[in-house]
């Protein structure tokens, strides 16, 4: 039942990929600015660099959706196109990483995530 659980996380989250993207693409904002910022949440590795509790936490606040959420919701409402493309980048990033099987963040070792393990924590017996 685990693996329907996060086969169906990844589903879901392809689809925020999607819609994130869509949504972008009818702001009609800068592709140029989604590839520059596309890969800006991965930047809380760095965080790692502190310990693995730390570097789960740094990681774990960029990989949630809270952040994007309220960053969209308010440029939305306070009509802050700007802030909404930002959220809506952060949203895709987060939806593609998640629908390739790179989940939350364990502070027991970066490859442990709410999908399941990853790299060399899969390969462990």
């Amino acid at each position: 039942m685990k693996v329907v659980a996060a086969t169906w996380q990844r589903v879901e989250a392809l689809a925020l990929f999607g819609a994130a993207l869509a949504a972008y693409a009818h702001m009609d904002a800068s592709w140029i600015l989604f590839a520059v910022l596309f890969l800006a949440p991965d930047v809380s590795f760095a965080a790692y660099l502190a310990g693995p509790s730390l570097g789960a936490l740094g990681y774990n606040l960029a990989h949630s959706l809270i952040g994007p959420l309220v960053l969209g919701a308010v440029g939305l409402a306070a009509s802050i196109p700007s802030a909404t493309s930002v959220a809506l980048i952060w949203l895709a990033h987060i939806g593609l990483d998640r629908a390739l099987g790179y989940g939350l963040k364990s502070p027991e070792a970066f490859g442990v995530t709410h999908l399941g393990l990853i790299g060399r924590a899969r390969s462990r017996p």
